[in-house]
Parts: C-alpha cells; structure tokens; sequence
C-alpha cells in the first residue's frame, strides 16, 4: 500500500513538473482585457509622415508607446479595400499600424470598412472590384467572405491577426451600395447574407494559439442601436461577441442621460457587451489656423461641459461611468492624433478634427489631461 502511494505520488510530481516545463516553453499569450481602453490611431502614419509629433511634458512621444503607457490596451484601425485616392489604411498601412500596435503591447480591433472610401450612415458604398454584382446577395456575400478571410489570413501568418473585427463599419443603412445614395431602406435577407458571410470568415481565422478573433457590429449613435439589431437578429444575424456604438453628440439626438437609458435598454435585450468605439469632444472651439475647419464645433458641445481642457476630460471620464453602468466594456477615443500638418487632406490643409483631439495644437501637441480616460476604464 506504502509502495503504491508513494508511485501514485510520483506520477502526480511527474505531471505537475511536465505541466510546468510546457508552461514554460509555451509562447505567452496576451492577457484577454476585461475592459477595454482604445484609441483609433489610423491616421498616425500619415500624420507622422507629414512631420506631427506627439508630446508629453514637452517631449515628443512615440504616439503608439505613449497610449500604451497611458493605459490603453486596445488600438482600432480602418481598412479601406482598395483606396485609389490614398496610400493610407490599405492593407500594407493596416499591417505596419499592428505591428506598431503589437510592439507596444496592445491589441487591435480591425475595422473593415467594405468599401474603398469612408463607410459611414450615409455612405456604404460598395468597393469598384464588387460593383458589377451589386444585384447578387450571393456574390457579394463571397466577396466578402473571401476578401475578409484573405486578409485576416495575411496577418495572421505575420503573428498580427487582430483580436477583434469590425465586420463593417457604421451599419446603419444598407450595405454595398451604390455611391451617393442615401435613405435606401435594408433588405435584411440581402444584408443578413452579407454579414453572416463575414462573421464566417472572421469565425475560421485562427492565431497561432488557435483562437479566432471576436465579432463587433457597429452602429452610430445610441438612439439607432436597438432598433437596428433587434432587425439583424429576427433576419438570422446572431453569431457576434460585441455590440460597438458610436456616440457623438453633433450627430445624436440624446444628451448622456438618455443615452445611458438607451444603451442600458440594448445590454438587456440583446445580452451583448457594449463598447462605445467612437467617441471624441472638443478641447476648444478655437481652429489652428490650418485651411480645414473644425468638424466639432459648438454643435457638438453637452451642456455643462464646455469645450475647454477640462470639460474635455470631464466628459470622458462620465463616458466611462455611463459606459460602465450600462454593461458596457470599454471606450475607444476617435482620432487621438489626427493632428493639424501642413499636408491635404480631400477637403483642405491641416486637420478638420485638432480640436477634437487628445493632443492640444495650442501647447505644442501635448498629451490633453482626457487620456487619464483610458486609465479610468480599466481601473473602476
């Protein structure tokens, strides 16, 4: 009996210290973020490109290192299919970002686009190379299968496959559709195949530890979200881990308040956590003296908050709050360093967003007091 313990104790030491040793030899993985604290950092390249520099205390920061250490663990990106009018958030611009994003220790959330050109609630146009099938569900819904499994597979063989994709960006409206056509109503059964196409292919990508990336739908503005999903899910779009919503004011009917209503609403209908994946407010109302005029103006402003250092920051910290409440888990900035430059854009020099930004134009580009927002998120 003495003997036969004392093997059974052995075998039980054996495992253990196999246990261990493959733990050892095992790539560590990055930790999955309970909450997650973002930045969309898109237009860094460009910018850095065009001679922006980021600082902190007045010295200028790597802008990926510096969110890092400033808290965030999330950096989202855009991806245009084949833009012909940029060489930015292209798959070889998308590629560079991860690799800056996976150096300095975040993660990504890719944001898929479908389209060559901006896709937002007025604007899904479809990609040139897809155009002539605009009439078929079917080949579209191959298209995008094929086009999100081929990219997801190229990063993925450089060790950068994303750990979230967005499966388009801003929903609201029809998918792939022609350019310049606004109030064209949703045939579900034509964008449930779509969607459901490249949920699939998100679904068969795989890390090197086997995972696959996780599933946001975006929709803007807090008032749209429940009724948009409660039609996605009766059409069969039910395979998604995220409900991402953007919240901008100049944009939304609802102050805080009733956005927290509204969203506390799709958390309990839907069962889904919420990110708030875009968001942003003015530091100032002034312009930096560049040829391109603020997007964000007093329009954009919630009352009791003014458009100052510090109404910036207070604002992002009850987003936090109101985010949290809701069975929300996490906040992503829009456009942090979307700073002013001497270079054009399609609508004029500079930037249309240094206003908006996390970097005040009027010190120097220094880090504003709002990015303690990502520290909050993850410390509540």
């Amino acid at each position: 009996m003495n003997g036969k313990s004392a093997a059974a104790r052995a075998a039980t030491l054996a495992v253990i210290l196999s246990a261990l040793a493959a733990s050892r030899l095992a790539p560590a993985a990055a930790a999955t973020p309970e909450y997650f604290a973002g930045v969309d950092l898109s237009y860094v390249n460009e910018m850095e490109a065009c001679g922006a520099q980021y600082r902190v205390d007045g010295k200028p920061e790597d802008p990926y290192k510096l969110f890092a250490a400033s808290g965030a663990n999330l950096v989202r990106l855009r991806l245009w299919n084949a833009p012909a009018w940029t060489t930015y958030s292209t798959e070889a611009d998308v590629t560079r970002s991860s690799e800056r994003a996976k150096g300095a220790g975040m993660h990504v959330l890719l944001d898929l686009h479908y389209s060559d050109d901006w896709a937002d609630p007025q604007k899904q146009t479809i990609p040139a190379a897809w155009a002539a099938d605009i009439g078929d569900a079917d080949k579209l819904a191959a298209h995008v299968s094929e086009y999100t499994r081929d990219v997801l597979g190229r990063l993925g063989q450089r060790g950068l496959l994303p750990y979230m994709v967005q499966v388009g960006n801003e929903i609201n409206t029809q998918m792939l559709r022609p350019a310049d056509t606004k109030g064209t109503p949703i045939d579900w059964l034509r964008n449930a195949k779509i969607l459901n196409a490249g949920i699939r292919a998100v679904r068969e990508a795989r890390a090197a530890d086997g995972a696959s990336p996780k599933v946001m739908l975006h929709v803007a503005q807090p008032e749209n979200v429940e009724p948009w999903f409660a039609a996605a899910v009766a059409a069969g779009v039910r395979d998604f881990d995220y409900i991402g919503v953007s919240y901008y004011r100049k944009w939304s009917a609802l102050d805080l308040p009733q956005a927290e209503r509204a969203l506390a609403a799709v958390h309990a209908r839907f069962s889904r956590p919420i990110i708030v994946v875009e968001v942003s407010y003015p530091f100032t109302l002034q312009d930096a003296g560049d040829q391109a005029p603020n997007l964000l103006g007093a329009d954009s402003l919630h009352r009791g908050y003014p458009a100052t250092l510090r109404g910036q920051q207070r604002f992002m910290n009850d987003v936090v709050a109101m985010t949290r409440r809701v069975g929300g888990v996490g906040v992503v900035y829009w456009e942090p360093a979307w700073v002013s430059t001497g270079c054009k854009t399609r609508w004029g020099t500079g930037s249309h967003w240094e206003n908006a930004t996390l970097f005040d134009f009027r010190n120097g580009n220094e880090l504003t007091p709002a990015a303690d927002f990502l520290k909050a998120i993850r410390a509540q």
